[in-house]
């Protein structure tokens, strides 16, 4: 029992546990939201385009939380305008769009030396959180969370309908900018633990894992939520054992969950064209 509480024992640990239970939230939150609407990749082209704006933030000594945001709503901005604009499908724009702007952050970070290491920046360094990374993502968790929580329903309907959003009232302007904002803060949230590549795994994979067992929305929030939940606990505690980095730890467990709600979704589905399908004929039979 000693051994499987010496995680619990280090502070680093703990903070490590604590920036999880953080994250965890407004992540399988927001990537119910990306499954639905079809905005898989726009968690990797905002978690990529963030790059040049963490560089330049450093180099202008101004807080890299700005940076980060700024370029992940212009990357979110630019990818809406020229889609909007031209003949070119979305999805091509965003791939275009994310890895220009990589692109532009890799030549930043090797054209300006900084103390900033990159590995830190692309993978996280959870092991490494203090106090100040606790409550940045505290607070940009509570309030992604809690406008997610508010407009849910709207928020619905504008991913199944617009049009119907649209003729309801509502404003889908708002509601389409807000949630490219939520999106931006919540990769900015994990700048710290998982990095920005890794990010996209928590954007994707909890609503994914939802969407295959749950049958209502409101349940797929809650399991979204617990499954991402219980995978950043699960990785951070076996990384401590394995001696691995957290961050890959984590994405295995979702990546291990996915394939297990995966197989009881296909398992139930040929359960049930079984029980569906027509008893055969005796032979002989009228």
């Amino acid at each position: 029992m000693e051994t499987l509480l010496l995680p619990f024992q280090f502070a680093f640990m703990q903070n490590a546990f604590l920036i999880c239970m953080i994250v965890a939230v407004p992540t399988a939150l927001l990537s119910c939201f990306l499954v639905l609407k079809g905005w898989a990749l726009m968690g990797d082209a905002v978690s990529h385009a963030i790059l040049p704006g963490v560089v330049l933030s450093w180099i202008l000594g101004i807080p890299l939380i700005v940076g980060a945001f700024a370029a992940g709503m212009g990357c979110a901005l630019l990818t809406g305008y020229l889609s909007d604009n031209s003949r070119v499908k979305q999805d091509t724009v965003m791939g275009v769009v994310f890895s220009g702007m990589f692109g532009i952050g890799i030549i930043l970070y090797t054209s300006f030396p900084t103390n900033e290491h990159l590995d830190h920046v692309l993978f996280g360094n959870m092991l490494a959180i203090g106090l100040d990374d606790l409550l940045t993502a505290g607070a940009i968790a509570l309030a992604v969370t809690l406008a997610l929580l508010l407009k849910w329903k709207d928020l619905l309907l504008h991913a199944f309908d617009p049009a119907q959003a649209r003729a309801s009232g509502l404003s889908t302007g708002i509601l389409h900018y807000g949630l490219l904002a939520a999106l931006s803060l919540t990769v900015v949230a994990t700048l710290t633990s998982v990095g920005l590549i890794l990010a996209v795994a928590l954007l994707v994979t909890p609503g994914a894992i939802a969407f295959l067992i749950a049958r209502s929305f409101g349940w797929m929030l809650i399991v979204a939520v617990v499954a991402c939940l219980l995978s950043m606990l699960l990785g951070t505690y076996l990384a401590f054992f394995l001696d691995s980095a957290p961050a890959p730890t984590i994405v295995l467990v979702l990546t291990a969950l996915f394939c297990l709600a995966l197989a009881r979704r296909m398992a139930r589905t040929r359960r049930a064209s079984r029980e569906a399908a027509p008893e055969p004929a005796l032979a002989g039979g009228k």
